[in-house]
C-alpha cells in the first residue's frame, strides 16, 4: 500500500468522527505518516549503501579468497620443500660421515709415512738432507696433536717422495769434510748413486772410499786403492773424459 491511499483511508475515516475526535485522529496519521516516511528513507539509504558496501565486501571476499589459495599454494610448496630440506640433510650427513671416515684413513695413512720418513731420515745422504730439510720439519712431532689439515700434511709427505725419489734416480756429486783416518779433516768429492752407494775421493788421490747408509748415518770406509777409478768416475760426470764402463765395489744391505 503506497503513501496516496494510506492518506485516502485516514480521511476517509475522519470525515465521520466529531471535531475533536477527528484533530486527534489527524494528528496520529500525520505522525504516522511522517514515521513510515522515515522508515521508508531509512529502507532506501540502507539499500543504496547496501549496495555500496556488498561490493566492497564481494571483492574482498574475492582477494582473500584468492589470498588463501595463495596460502594453500605456498603452505603445499613449502611442505614438499621441507621434504626436499629433510633428504639433502640426511644425505649430507651421510657424506659427512663418509668424508670423516676418509679422512681418518687419510690422517692414519700419512702418519705412517711422517713416522717412517723421520725415521730414514738418518740415512739420507747429507746432500739431499740439506735439500729436504725445511720441508721436512713441516712433519708434526705428535700427528695426534698437529693442528695442521690433513691436505697439508699429505703435500709434504708428496714433496718429500718427489725429492727422494728424484735424487734416488740421479747420480749426485757433492763437496763434503770427512776425517782420514788419522783424523785430520779433509775436503773430498763424493760420488752418490743414489740413495744406496757413495764412493769419495779427495784432490790428492790420497784418500779414497765407499759410503753406505745406515740407520744411524753414513759410514765411511777408507779405501785407498780406489782413488783412480774414482776419479775417473767424476771425470766421466764431469764430462772431461768419454763415458766407458768402470768397476767398482758395491754394498747393498
Amino acid at each position: 500500500m503506497n503513501r496516496r491511499w494510506i492518506c485516502w483511508l485516514s480521511l476517509a475515516a475522519i470525515v465521520g468522527m466529531p471535531l475533536q475526535a477527528a484533530e486527534t485522529r489527524l494528528s496520529e496519521v500525520r505522525t504516522a505518516l511522517e514515521k513510515w516516511v522515515e522508515t521508508r528513507q531509512l529502507i532506501g539509504k540502507t539499500e543504496s549503501d547496501w549496495k555500496v558496501n556488498g561490493e566492497t565486501l564481494r571483492q574482498t571476499i574475492q582477494l582473500l579468497e584468492q589470498e588463501r589459495a595463495s596460502i594453500r599454494e605456498q603452505m603445499t610448496t613449502v611442505s614438499t620443500n621441507s621434504v626436499t630440506v629433510a633428504k639433502e640433510r640426511v644425505e649430507a650427513e651421510i657424506s659427512k660421515k663418509e668424508l670423516t671416515l676418509g679422512l681418518d684413513s687419510v690422517r692414519e695413512l700419512v702418519s705412517g709415512f711422517e713416522a717412517r720418513l723421520r725415521e730414514l731420515s738418518a740415512a739420507f745422504p747429507p746432500p739431499l738432507l740439506e735439500r729436504i730439510q725445511p720441508v721436512l720439519q713441516r712433519i708434526p712431532a705428535d700427528s695426534a696433536q698437529t693442528k695442521l689439515s690433513a691436505s697439508e700434511r699429505v703435500q709434504t709427505v708428496v714433496t718429500l717422495l718427489n725429492e727422494i725419489d728424484k735424487f734416488n734416480g740421479a747420480i749426485t756429486v757433492a763437496s763434503q769434510v770427512q776425517k782420514n783416518p788419522s783424523g785430520a779433516e779433509v775436503q773430498v768429492d763424493t760420488l752418490y748413486l743414489g740413495l744406496g752407494q757413495a764412493y769419495f775421493v779427495d784432490k790428492s788421490g790420497d784418500y779414497a772410499g765407499v759410503g753406505i747408509p745406515t740407520v744411524r748415518g753414513w759410514d765411511w770406509e777408507a779405501r785407498p786403492g780406489l782413488a783412480s777409478k774414482i776419479n775417473q768416475a767424476l771425470a766421466i760426470y764431469r764430462n772431461t773424459r768419454p763415458a766407458e764402463f768402470l768397476s767398482l765395489p758395491a754394498q747393498i744391505r
